[in-house]
């Protein structure tokens, strides 16, 4: 078995597995596995260091020499980092510069101020929504936190009705829709295309965040019924600022990628000719790279520029916006060394081949695997690049609709039933000021909710398209 291990780490194509070969490799996803809960768990080691030596901890128990473990980790770090870590840092930089320069206030305060009564909960989750896409969730929370607050205390509404929304437009655009790092972890790994993935990612969103949303904050509300705590409310960023950018041109610099990325898809579907013209621009402007990076661009203008930012202010804003993302792109960058030691060890050629012989689907069989990996660890993007990897060999024979679907599936279950071992978990009951059992009742049945109706979509969308 060792030299059969030794020689799918060193082919280019997977040698075939035995039984036998398959109940070692079984067994060393398990320790791999193990060995990262364990660490993350008990010895509340950083997810990066955890992922590291859990992919050394499962090429050993496939059998596999140690140097090439460690090749196999390090070309998946190498190859994740330069496909998706650029993307990252852009986003990143944006969220920022919509943070600081009052832009993310200025969304909430015009729909807020449309908005009222019955209506409120729809008005926060369309914040969290829009305001969601460029911001990685923990920012998302803390940028919100001040609003829902604000908002329950001055109309006396239940703090679940208000939070529970925002709480779910902000976590269904992380698990679900591109540039978060996890969903373009996973179309990097199952080789999606981003723009349909995204579309998809869009339609399966808006009836999940609907139910998940405002929805559910109804049954919320009465099962743990606290107002907004009595407590100092955390300062908004524009409050320092004399005057911050418009909201329709904040609105675009936010839209911006996601429509040149969209136009890019439906151009593909429409001219369908690589060698067109028309195709060629927008496979170069509809780029993730290029498209956030315009985004960015034109946020210096409609953003800083509005909010009197000077150059010297702006260039703080990036290195700012950067800082924070290093650990980020560790994970994700390890999460993809983890992906490659399970492919190179013949992992996946083994998911591939146990799962002919059984009736569950493959989109299915993603979503548990997503699901479990959650469980044990609590992160998403945990999950989610580590779902990735198993289940890629998957998407070889897959149509490029279902190859989205499969990364949509993943994330979906990256997302459920969040509890203690999550630090999301921890971020809420605080800023919420809940007891353990209310964050159960509210947010972990919250997260759940969107993990179970989005799976369920995209199986219902497999059926169809």
């Amino acid at each position: 078995m060792t030299r059969l291990s030794v020689e799918m780490l060193a082919a280019d194509a997977p040698a075939p597995i035995t039984s036998a070969g398959h109940a070692q490799l079984g067994i060393a996803v398990l320790v791999g596995i193990a060995v990262i809960v364990l660490l993350i768990t008990k010895f509340k080691l950083h997810a990066f260091l955890a992922l590291t030596i859990g992919s050394l901890a499962l090429g050993a128990a496939a059998g596999a020499p140690l140097d090439k473990a460690i090749t196999s980790f390090t070309t998946g770090l190498g190859s994740t980092v330069a496909g998706v870590g650029v993307l990252i840092a852009l986003g990143a930089i944006l969220g920022k510069l919509l943070a600081d320069s009052g832009g993310a206030d200025q969304i909430v305060d015009t729909i807020l101020a449309k908005a009222g009564g019955r209506a409120m909960p729809w008005a926060m989750v369309l914040i969290a929504s829009v305001i969601g896409l460029p911001l990685f969730f923990e920012v998302g929370i803390v940028l919100l936190i001040p609003v829902v607050l604000m908002v329950a205390k001055r109309g006396n509404y239940s703090l679940m009705r208000i939070g529970i929304p925002a709480l779910a437009g902000l976590s269904v655009m992380h698990g679900l829709i591109p540039p978060h790092p996890g969903p373009l972890v996973a179309i990097d790994a199952v080789k999606a295309n981003l723009g349909v993935t995204l579309a998809l990612g869009i339609l399966v969103a808006i009836p999940t965040v609907i139910i998940a949303g405002p929805l559910f904050s109804k049954v919320a509300a009465r099962w743990v019924d606290v107002p907004a705590p009595d407590r100092m409310l955390p300062q908004r960023a524009s409050e320092e600022l004399q005057r911050r950018p418009g909201f329709g041109a904040t609105l675009a610099t936010v839209l911006l990628p996601v429509v040149l990325m969209l136009a890019k898809a439906l151009v593909d579907i429409v001219v369908d000719d690589p060698a067109h013209t028309t195709q060629r621009v927008f496979d170069v402007v509809g780029s993730p790279l290029i498209a956030l990076l315009a985004a960015v661009i034109v946020g210096f203008f409609t953003l800083g520029r509005p909010a009197g930012f000077s150059k010297e202010r702006l260039q703080q804003t990036v290195e700012k916006g950067l800082m924070p993302i290093a650990g980020i792109l560790l994970i994700v960058g390890a999460g993809g060394g983890f992906k490659q030691t399970l492919i190179d060890s013949g992992v996946g050629q083994m998911i591939l081949d146990v799962s002919k012989d059984w009736s569950i689907p493959a989109l299915l069989l993603a979503w548990l695997i997503a699901v479990a990996i959650r469980l044990a660890t609590g992160s998403a993007t945990v999950a989610t690049v580590s779902a990735a990897g198993l289940v890629a060999p998957l998407a070889a024979d897959m149509s490029t609709t279902h190859a989205a679907l499969l990364v949509l599936a993943i994330g979906a279950g990256s997302l459920f039933f969040s509890h203690v071992n999550d630090a999301g978990f921890w971020l809420v009951k605080e800023y919420f000021g809940l007891s353990v059992g209310q964050t159960l009742k509210t947010w972990s049945v919250m997260e759940t909710i969107i993990s179970v109706v989005a799976g369920g979509l995209v199986l219902l969308l497999s059926l169809v398209i």
